[in-house]
């Protein structure tokens, strides 16, 4: 039986998705995602810069650098003098709840090899139990000269959470389940070798798959991802379900935007940053130098002097793409009344009293005009106030460099799950309203 499509969903809209899917499937870790990226950029004809060496940058050129393998800064910089244009910029996060290997992760207990793991931000703990769960990440190993770093992702499913069953656990149903997070957590990773230390066992097992030798593994981070993959779903395959759309997805959509610009006159910056979910207090995250560093070394290589620099941020615009709270029917107290935002409707402008969120009401106005541009619908969301509201890199970039911002996000289902899900047109709206930001 062919699955009917709906007329509204245009053949670019499920492309879109469907790269989208394809991006996440390949980015298990935030290493893996600026992977991804960094090819994207080098094949659109990018050139990469090192932070150590000095930078000769270009009107008309296209860059990107990278700091600390999980963050990359995408640019172009435009014919048009910076100071009276500034910077339309782009910001989102690499990295998704999840839970981490520790650094010795292995022991064993009656036989059975057990992998310790630590929460990594907000994740549902719950959602990891009884699923196909793997590890990727990147190991530092030995080398001649001293050490070097490689990714490393296993494909099958290695791990597992097993729940405990109902017939003792009764109230499972009416209480939830609660996972202890030092002793309920550890995963399953096999039968324990007679004769041989646990952690031995899983450095063993990491070195096969690397061909080198155990002794030559130095450290590693290694987060844990389930290994279903990416679906479209729904009556009309208007759906999509993937882990860490919080906040690939918004990733993907920026890099899109982009790469997809052509404008010659403006100039254009693309942040991506590690540690999001953790608080941004990293030198990779947002509350990081990264980006002040990268604008900074723009401004001096275009022979800018202070006075330049901070007119061309006073030009500037900062757009910060997060995922938003999607309206669900089945939990409608959880909502403030007049904010239901709905999947596949547009994208979502985030506002909070208290600065969780960078939104004004000037600053909402301009993304409704980049919607209106991109003749694509948008949506207005509040938390409701008896709730804590979470909050993105926008207030800590706007804070940071003084310059206009906004947060806005695609609708979404089960945020911090490990299978969320969102709208097949939703993402095709973001990048649209991102373009017009990138061609304004």
């Amino acid at each position: 039986m062919n699955t009917p499509t709906p007329a509204n969903i245009s053949a670019q809209a499920r492309t879109l998705a469907k790269d989208l899917l394809n991006f996440i499937d390949l980015s298990p870790s935030p290493w893996h995602a600026v992977e991804q990226i960094e090819q994207q950029l080098l094949g659109a004809g990018f050139t990469q810069l090192d932070e150590t060496q000095a930078w000769q940058l270009a009107a008309g050129k296209r860059y990107f650098v990278v700091r600390g393998g999980a963050s990359i800064i995408a640019f172009t910089l435009g014919n048009q003098p910076l100071a009276d244009t500034g910077f339309r910029m782009v910001g989102a996060h690499t990295d998704s709840p999840s839970l981490r290997l520790k650094p010795k992760a292995a022991y064993e207990t009656d036989g059975l090899l057990r992998i310790g793991v630590e929460v990594y931000g907000g994740p549902i703990l719950a959602t990891f139990t009884d699923r196909d769960l793997s590890i990727a990440g990147r190991v530092t190993v030995r080398t001649a000269s001293g050490h070097a770093i490689k990714l490393l992702k296993f494909d099958d499913a290695l791990m597992r959470l097993p729940n405990l069953a109902i017939h003792m656990n009764r109230e499972v149903n009416e209480k939830g389940l609660k996972l202890n997070k030092q002793t309920e957590l550890p995963l399953l990773f096999g039968e324990s070798a007679a004769g041989i230390e646990a952690e031995q066992q899983f450095l063993a097992y990491v070195a096969t798959a690397l061909n080198i030798a155990p002794q030559d593994i130095l450290t590693f981070e290694f987060n844990v991802f389930d290994t279903q993959k990416g679906k479209f779903w729904g009556a009309n395959q208007e759906f999509i379900t993937n882990s860490q759309l919080d906040n690939l997805a918004s990733c993907h959509a920026a890099i899109t935007a982009l790469l997809n610009s052509s404008n010659q006159d403006g100039s254009n910056i693309c942040a991506l940053f590690d540690h999001e979910e953790v608080g941004s207090e990293s030198a990779t995250g947002a509350s990081g130098s990264f980006l002040a560093d990268v604008i900074t070394r723009i401004t001096s290589n275009m022979g800018m002097n202070e006075e330049e620099r901070l007119r061309a941020l006073a030009q500037s615009f900062f757009v910060s793409a997060d995922m938003a709270h999607a309206y669900h029917p089945n939990h409608a107290s959880a909502y403030e009344p007049c904010h239901h935002v709905m999947v596949n409707q547009g994208p979502v402008i985030k506002t909070n009293a208290n600065q969780r969120y960078a939104s004004n009401a000037d600053t909402a106005a301009r993304f409704i005009a980049l919607c209106e541009r991109a003749q694509v619908p948008f949506q207005q969301y509040s938390h409701r106030t008896d709730l804590g509201c979470g909050s993105t890199i926008g207030p800590i970039l706007a804070s940071g460099l003084g310059v206009a911002s906004v947060d806005v996000g695609s609708p979404m289902w089960a945020m911090h799950s490990i299978r969320e899900s969102a709208g097949v047109l939703d993402h095709h709206y973001m990048i649209a309203a991102l373009g017009a930001l990138f061609t304004s």
